[in-house]
């Protein structure tokens, strides 16, 4: 495939694309008029790729000098109401962090998406930090699309959402979804506004803290709504395989090693997938405890979910075990892959699975 395809190909085509270079069409699909980077593995091939087509496609994209410049550069053209995308790997939004939580209080006018690409198992980077974490410090929405498909897909939501509330929306993609190939159906190229315009409003945009602490309970009010969107967003999932005595929640990349697991099986299980898992929705969450026996949250890297889960239980004084990181069922650390799930969810199950084959092997 040549990299200008993912330009001129038209709607109703197909394109067999890396999570990256999805992104990039997602983003032309949603009207972008701005794009912004500091480059970093796993995410530096959406660079790659704006670089080779921004000109052709009458967007301004920018290498910036670091991090915190292209937030800054983004957030500007969404303060100015033009859609913008700032993306990075996910260290990079330890430098970015003072303008990211600053431009959430804020709020923006123009839709912005903030992509973070976490790396499981740290193949090209110093540390494991899981930036779901970053959402909840913020208050930053998130999304996590599972494929290449999603990632597309998810940037004109992402667009949406973030013009309907004025707020950043934080998307969180892995090593494995950036890098993974697959067939995506293509959409209708939007072209984005190609000026903007700035109001001066010194109560939502100078960050003193006579305004910040509006924008505070401002934020609080927000994400009260958002929640409730996220509660009824078909984004969110749950995928019935005919049993209730095991329930799974998932999202991302490891959604994709359950499906895996449980289809290569036949499981007769419940699975709560979460593309839309920040705001937690938690009527839903709380809906699908009630109706399983226990549940196994499968999750990369912390327990963020789980803690959740466990929240909702004591919440509403629910009696139903929780499997995952912190009872040791499946490991803390590192990215997970089909052997992983599948061997803890033998030890939930108490069932002797037929042999499988090793989807994995370490190298020593």
């Amino acid at each position: 495939m040549k990299v200008k395809e993912i330009l001129t190909e038209k709607a109703g085509g197909k394109l067999f694309l890396l999570g990256n270079e999805a992104a990039v069409r997602g983003v032309l699909e949603g009207g972008v008029s701005v794009a912004s980077t500091y480059p970093g593995t796993p995410s530096s091939e959406i660079g790659d790729t704006f670089y080779k087509i921004a000109q052709d496609a009458g967007i301004y994209f920018e290498f910036s000098s670091n991090e915190k410049v292209a937030l800054e550069v983004s957030a500007a053209a969404a303060a100015a109401g033009l859609r913008s995308f700032v993306f990075m790997k996910h260290v990079g939004l330890n430098v970015a962090a003072d303008s990211f939580m600053s431009a959430v209080y804020t709020g923006t006018r123009g839709g912005m998406i903030v992509l973070s690409a976490d790396d499981p198992s740290m193949y090209s980077s110093q540390n494991e930090q899981d930036n779901r974490i970053m959402a909840r410090l913020s208050g930053a929405p998130l999304l996590e699309p599972s494929n290449p498909q999603e990632v597309k897909d998810l940037m004109k939501y992402g667009f949406e959402l973030s013009e309907k509330f004025k707020i950043p929306v934080l998307m969180r993609t892995t090593t494995r979804i950036s890098h993974m190939r697959g067939v995506v159906n293509l959409g209708s190229i939007v072209s984005g506004k190609e000026k903007g315009f700035f109001r001066k409003d010194s109560a939502q945009f100078v960050v003193m803290p006579t305004n910040m602490v509006i924008r505070r309970k401002e934020l609080i009010e927000k994400l009260s709504q958002i929640k409730e969107t996220a509660d009824s967003s078909p984004l969110n999932k749950i995928i019935d395989k005919g049993g209730n005595k095991l329930g799974i929640v998932t999202s991302g990349g490891a959604y994709n090693y359950v499906m895996d697991v449980v289809d290569k099986n036949n499981l007769k299980v419940k699975i709560l997938k979460l593309t839309f898992s920040y705001p937690f929705p938690e009527k839903l969450g709380l809906d699908f405890i009630k109706s399983v026996d226990s549940i196994l949250v499968a999750e990369e890297v912390e327990p963020v979910m789980e803690k959740e889960i466990l929240a909702i239980i004591g919440k509403y004084n629910l009696n139903k075990k929780v499997y995952g990181k912190l009872d040791g069922t499946l490991p803390r650390i590192y990215e997970y892959n089909p052997d992983i799930v599948f061997d803890g969810m033998t030890k939930i199950l108490k069932i002797v699975l037929p042999k499988k084959e090793k989807f994995y092997t370490k190298i020593s």
